[in-house]
């Protein structure tokens, strides 16, 4: 069953080595959607980047970064997307940011 519609995409660039409350904070973020029931998301995890301080994080031979780039992507309903900005928004420190997109979801679902 395929079943399409509009939603927002929520995406939010952390470093790997951002913390809350004693916990990485891609993981805290990842644990608070979920409990709040949102259709889904992903944690990936970048190999070069580099964010408000400039300074690049990288994965290369000659340096291995603690610190790599990470990108959390939430996908739902612009309702539900809004009401979920507004309770990881405690968890979200200077530096890090944050970004909305209007998208068009398609959802392959099993037939019931």
């Amino acid at each position: 069953m395929k079943i399409e519609g509009k939603g927002k995409l929520l995406k939010i660039y952390i470093g790997e080595s951002d913390k809350w409350e004693h916990e990485a904070l891609y993981h805290a973020i990842i644990k608070t959607v979920k409990e709040h029931g949102l259709a889904g998301a992903t944690t990936v995890r970048g190999i070069e980047g580099f964010g408000a301080n400039s300074r690049v994080h990288t994965k290369g031979i000659e340096v291995l970064s603690q610190d790599l780039p990470i990108v959390i992507e939430v996908v739902d309903t612009e309702e539900r997307i809004n009401e979920i900005v507004k309770v990881i928004d405690p968890m979200i420190t200077e530096g890090l940011m944050v970004m909305l997109h209007d998208v068009e979801i398609i959802k392959y679902a099993k037939k019931d």
